[in-house]
């Protein structure tokens, strides 16, 4: 009888063991998944401020509340189960899906620097009511646009665990999904709220406490704008290093082998500046031809 207890503990131990090691396998997973994903990351945190400029500020925090259960409800409800069908049904078809999602950013990206060099006024495309509606609006906005990051982030994070059992992935992905949302949003609640907290800390505090306060205020706008060129940026390298990668994978490798023999002349931090600014260009290149490709065909369809 001890032997046998003996035996049933060491086989309790030794699936203790492998959980353990299935769950710090899981965690390593997705951190390396959700640092691929980083790029998009940073252009989620950039794109999602704008979307409260111009509402009440004890509306910011709400929204911005909104607005993560809206990503929750895209990376959980929709993508995830998708993805997982995905890997098990077609998983031939995930490098293909994540290089459309990688010309969709390039796009976008693009799109960011025609309105950089040439800006336009956005006004008209509010709603003309204010309140509620306007607040709805920008709710239902900002949650398609993050339907489409959200994608491409899961996308992501799935290629890099294709070959992980299911289960697995389900775990992985789940941790990335959830792990990007509070990340996000909780740093795009902190730069909303930043300049209230300059203000308060400006009217009440003194000395050292005071220009503090009062820089928070004056430096938010050009830290907004900073981070919404960073943003940019990360889209087109992130969407052009998807595309040449994904060339690599489906046995086009030139473009990716030369993009490591251009990096290859410095190390470390200079080798990646190098291969992000040449995915970056080759980012605008492919977004500039989705751009005209869209307008033709718009052009086309309105004849």
């Amino acid at each position: 009888m001890s032997t046998g207890l003996i035996a049933l503990l060491d086989d309790v131990a030794a699936l203790a063991k492998m959980a353990a090691a299935s769950l710090d396998d899981a965690a390593a997973q997705a951190a390396k998944a959700g640092s691929k994903a980083a790029g998009i990351v940073i252009d989620d945190a950039a794109v999602t401020p704008r979307y409260v400029v111009g509402l009440a500020a004890e509306r910011e925090l709400p929204i911005i509340g909104k607005i993560a259960t809206g990503s929750l409800k895209n990376k959980l409800l929709f993508l995830l189960p998708g993805a997982l069908a995905l890997s098990f049904l077609a998983p031939w078809l995930i490098t293909p899906l994540l290089m459309l999602g990688g010309a969709y950013l390039c796009y976008e990206g693009y799109h960011k620097v025609v309105d950089l060099i040439r800006p336009h006024d956005q006004a008209d495309h509010e709603p003309a009511s204010g309140g509620k509606a306007l607040e709805d609006e920008r709710v239902a906005s900002a949650v398609r646009t993050d339907l489409i990051l959200s994608a491409e982030i899961m996308a992501i994070a799935l290629a890099t665990v294709s070959s992980s059992p299911l289960w697995l992935q389900a775990v992985i992905l789940s941790v990335v999904g959830i792990g990007m949302t509070v990340a996000v949003y909780g740093v795009v609640a902190l730069i909303v709220k930043a300049d209230d907290v300059g203000i308060a800390m400006a009217q009440a505090g003194h000395g050292v406490v005071r220009a503090v306060g009062r820089g928070l205020v004056s430096g938010m706008p050009v830290f907004l704008q900073g981070l919404s060129l960073v943003g940019m940026v990360a889209m087109l390298w992130v969407g052009g290093g998807i595309i040449v990668h994904g060339l690599y994978e489906l046995g086009v490798k030139a473009p990716e082998e030369a993009i490591h023999h251009a990096a290859s002349v410095g190390t470390g931090l200079v080798a990646w500046f190098i291969q992000a600014a040449i995915s970056a260009m080759i980012g605008l290149a492919i977004g500039a031809a989705v751009g005209a490709a869209v307008t033709g065909a718009t052009r086309s369809s309105a004849r």
